[in-house]
């Protein structure tokens, strides 16, 4: 799945696995690493890629995710361009065109999200604009939300795909762990409940993970900021902001989870991590040589 930030890559994914295995927030660039989710049904077994968005990068994590971004893309069996219907293509959705068209060894389906969000009467001049952008496989109108064109999309995916083996056991629904999946449950309420530019700069590590006799599991997770002053946002007045991360975060931990959940968050300060290599290699991410 390939698209600009906020197009409902990452709900898509979600709605399809029948779980939350990538986190969703309404703040742009949410998704930073290339996620699977992995849908098993009778007729096939499916592993959705899910990308950063593809955007112009202001900094090296950005750049970054722009490049795992295009990356993926001639690996794929099949690309899914997703857009997002409720406004006009952006200059970013002009990008991922032009880069699926340099890239894409495979089929591309353009997928029309957001249609929930659209007047019936605006629809036609608005899928105009999408399929303008460039030559397609198929081309599908969806709401990745409610559900609109979703059971379509996934078997004209399946029709699509080659003949291969099972990769994965039927029960299992990403390859990512649950260390890394905690990590980004709590980043995804940090995103929700704190303001303007302090969430980007914002990176979670869970550094402890200990199953104590009582039932009860331990996490530690470190909260990574940029600047001193994010740093009293982030704890606020008396502790209360972090405290309320953590409350939502548990609650979110133990539905993934299934147990009971103590969660202790610590903050530090790496300056300018989004901009530094050592940094950004320390944090987890695999960079390039």
């Amino acid at each position: 799945m390939v698209g600009s930030p906020n197009v409902g890559k990452s709900t898509l994914i979600n709605a399809y696995v029948g779980e939350k295995v990538v986190i969703v927030s309404s703040k742009p660039q949410t998704t930073r690493r290339r996620l699977q989710g992995i849908v098993t049904t009778p007729q096939a077994q499916i592993i959705f890629v899910d990308t950063p968005g593809i955007h112009k990068p202001l900094h090296k994590l950005g750049e970054y995710m722009v490049n795992t971004a295009s990356k993926s893309i001639p690996d794929a069996d099949l690309n899914l361009f997703l857009v997002d219907l409720s406004h006009p293509p952006t200059q970013e959705d002009l990008r991922v065109a032009k880069i699926l068209k340099s890239r894409a060894t495979s089929p591309i389906f353009l997928v029309m999200n957001k249609v929930d969000l659209v007047k019936d009467a605006d629809l036609p001049v608005r899928i105009g604009w999408f399929r303008n952008l460039g030559p397609y496989a198929a081309q599908f109108i969806i709401s990745a939300e409610r559900g609109d064109g979703r059971d379509a999309l996934l078997q004209e995916i399946i029709e699509h795909l080659p003949e291969g083996p099972r990769y994965y056991p039927e029960d299992q629904t990403t390859d990512q762990s649950e260390r890394f999946i905690a990590s980004e449950l709590i980043r995804e309420k940090a995103l929700d409940i704190l303001k303007k530019e302090v969430p980007h700069g914002l990176e979670i590590v869970v550094e402890e993970w200990k199953e104590r006799e009582s039932g009860l599991l331990y996490i530690g997770a470190k909260v990574y900021l940029e600047k001193e002053s994010h740093k009293r946002i982030v704890i606020g007045h008396k502790g209360n902001m972090l405290k309320r991360i953590g409350q939502a975060a548990r609650v979110e931990l133990e539905q993934f989870l299934d147990c009971r959940v103590y969660l202790d968050l610590w903050v530090k300060v790496r300056p300018k991590w989004r901009q530094r290599t050592t940094e950004l290699r320390h944090l987890g991410y695999i960079l390039d040589k």
